[in-house]
């Protein structure tokens, strides 16, 4: 018998609630030690903030990345996801969650800490004499980017919501009515607009690069989701090996493993030719103003992380998942999809921690520091696992009733 309703094990509520303590306990410790609040700019106040910063915004991202995986196969009429499409659909369910603490993170530090070490054109006296900073004073200020940021992810919210309701809907609908099948359409085309002029463009602008206000790069936002993508992917596919493993998803078969693999692997690829080229391009141009961006990552004690970033996410998945036989074996794309979401969060990571931090890895005590960093990303996790869990249960695995069904079910390469 096919099993189509999945069911959270109560091994599966354990892991994610002590995943879940782990990060609450890492926030109290974190909090505890650090003394946030004790100094405006002090260590401890813009390590807590930016900790914060990173791990909401970039579990954030990759889940809402799940909703751009549905919106960009269903707009090229594709049919092969179809099988497996329930899964992005939960993962994107976290945007609900993610979202208002990503809000409350984000505006909690733009109006309840006085720190302006992360974003300093918080610092108003400071903008007015500092010519670079009062040139982007139009767009870089507190109502802006208060405006901009409930606007963004209440669109995200709004639109995922208006998704799953016409698939819910299309459930329960008879068959042969393709109403809901068009309507989807209308639905992903507005979200892939909206996921291009925020993903592709203007969030990252405000979230991480204007951390170093000073430099910018016309490549950052395509970075950015280069990087969100490939970890999203990542996550898809290790949430589609367990159901699998589980008994699940029995439609869903190697070739649909492999279509994602090869997803997971292109955009590895492209996360590295967006990498060398902005790097390459302000290192041939050796400008001041832009390589202040490259010197604590590539020559202070960033080093390490920044080619470690490169080997996880660019030599590891090119030597492992070049092979066909690679990209529809389980255990390797388990392997690869736990290495790549590590990788681009420390991707993310070195996007957010050198700027603030002015070269300091964790204040002399980084082996310490760093387990409150993972501390903090293992509360994500289970908070992750638990939603996308809770979303799967509430809906059969095949989706009803869709006219790329059969399409999917025999799907081959």
């Amino acid at each position: 018998m096919i099993r189509e309703q999945f069911e959270m094990t109560g091994r599966y509520k354990q892991w994610a609630y002590a995943l879940i303590g782990t990060g609450v306990l890492s926030l109290i410790l974190g909090y505890v030690f650090l003394k946030p609040g004790e100094g405006t700019n002090s260590f401890g106040e813009t390590k807590y903030w930016a900790v914060l910063m990173h791990n909401s915004i970039f579990f954030l991202l990759i889940a809402i990345a799940s909703m751009f995986f549905i919106s960009a196969t269903t707009m090229a009429m594709g049919g092969w996801q179809t099988a497996m499409r329930r899964v992005p659909e939960a993962i994107s369910g976290f945007v609900y969650v993610g979202g208002a603490i990503a809000l409350a993170v984000l505006l909690g530090y733009i109006y309840m800490s006085h720190n302006t070490a992360i974003y300093h054109w918080k610092d108003t006296e400071h903008v007015a004499h500092d010519k670079i900073l009062n040139g982007k004073k139009g767009f870089l200020n507190t109502t802006f980017y208060t405006v901009a940021t409930i606007l963004v992810i209440g669109t995200w919210m709004a639109l995922r919501a208006w998704y799953r309701k016409n698939s819910l809907a299309e459930d329960a609908g008879q068959t042969g009515d393709r109403s809901y099948f068009w309507r989807s359409l209308t639905i992903c085309a507005a979200f892939i607009v909206v996921y291009g002029l925020t993903v592709g463009s203007t969030t990252p602008w405000l979230w991480l690069m204007s951390i170093d206000a000073h430099w910018f790069s016309t490549m950052y936002s395509w970075y950015t989701f280069a990087s969100s993508w490939v970890a999203g992917l990542s996550l898809i596919m290790l949430f589609i090996v367990y159901l699998k493993n589980k008994g699940y998803l029995e439609y869903v078969n190697e070739e649909h493993i492999h279509d994602v693999g090869k997803f997971i692997f292109a955009f590895s690829i492209f996360w590295t030719y967006l990498w060398f080229s902005q790097y390459m391009l302000i290192w041939y141009s050796n400008q001041p103003e832009e390589t202040v961006y490259f010197q604590p990552r590539l020559l202070g004690p960033y080093r390490g992380i920044f080619f470690l970033n490169l080997i996880i996410n660019f030599v590891a998945p090119i030597l492992i998942l070049m092979k066909r036989s690679s990209k529809r074996n389980y255990a390797t794309v388990t392997f690869m999809s736990v290495v790549l979401i590590f990788g681009h969060w420390l991707d993310f990571y070195q996007m957010i921690m050198p700027g603030p931090l002015k070269g300091e890895v964790n204040g002399g005590n980084s082996a310490g520091l760093f387990i409150f960093d993972m501390g903090v990303a293992a509360g994500f996790i289970g908070l992750l696992m638990l939603i996308v869990g809770n979303k799967l249960t509430k809906a059969s695995l095949l989706p009803k009733n869709h006219p790329f069904v059969k399409e999917s079910i025999v799907h081959h390469t």
